[in-house]
């Protein structure tokens, strides 16, 4: 059985009906459709909201590049790190790696986050943008699919993975120059030994990260645009 993140894109048809049950009634026709057509429908593209999730190690930039991403599409921003519990930070401070255990409940508050973000509320002025951007390392693909349940049973919601992808020289480096974070530098080698990369998982876009800041952010740029592209 293939994964979620193993899962093949739906491709994007702009000429697609759009089925929603609470506005439009359920002809008879709809219901003769086989379940490869109704794999294909897809909803405008005014209706698609986008999770976009920047992932990778610690000192990797999820934070940079997430809030560069949110400047650049005007949407809120969720700081990974917030969301962690106070004993998780405890024990990352004192140089213990996190289990399966200790993130799930981190995970799935972050994803409820999300989906919370982009539901019409007050703070909006019910008016949900058209997107969130989640700084999150993700490291394994199960954790990614933890996220991915966002999407689960909501055709407007599409979720995309950004993947910052920087050697471990470069992130001892970086996570060693900073000051006043809990993370320290032992724990990017626990880090890499639990990462799984993002190979063939359709929702994931693999960035260079080692280049300079600027380009970095101007690559992923790039390939963000392209992706919502695909959606007009």
């Amino acid at each position: 059985m293939l994964s979620a993140g193993e899962r093949p894109q739906p491709a994007h048809n702009k000429n697609a009906a759009v089925v929603d049950a609470t506005r439009t009634p359920v002809s008879k026709s709809s219901l003769s459709h086989s379940p490869a057509q109704m794999w294909s429908v897809h909803p405008k593209p005014e209706q698609v909201q986008h999770i976009w999730v920047v992932t990778g190690p610690a000192g990797c930039g999820k934070s940079t590049v997430g809030r560069g991403l949110q400047a650049a599409l005007g949407v809120p921003f969720l700081e990974g790190d917030d969301f962690h519990s106070l004993s998780n930070k405890e024990k990352m401070g004192n140089g213990i790696p996190l289990t399966d255990a200790d993130r799930w409940d981190w995970l799935i508050c972050l994803r409820n986050a999300a989906t919370t973000a982009l539901s019409p509320s007050e703070s909006n002025n019910f008016h949900p943008p058209s997107g969130v951007v989640v700084a999150c390392s993700a490291l394994k693909q199960k954790y990614r699919d933890v996220m991915r349940v966002a999407a689960y049973g909501s055709p407007n919601v599409q979720i995309h993975f950004v993947y910052l992808k920087l050697d471990e020289t470069v992130l001892l480096q970086r996570v060693m120059a900073r000051q006043a974070h809990y993370m320290k530098s032992t724990m990017v080698q626990s880090q890499l030994q639990d990462l799984e990369e993002p190979k063939g998982e359709w929702d994931a876009l693999t960035i260079n990260a080692h280049a300079p800041q600027e380009q970095v952010m101007r690559e992923v740029l790039e390939a963000v645009r392209n992706k919502l592209a695909e959606y007009q």
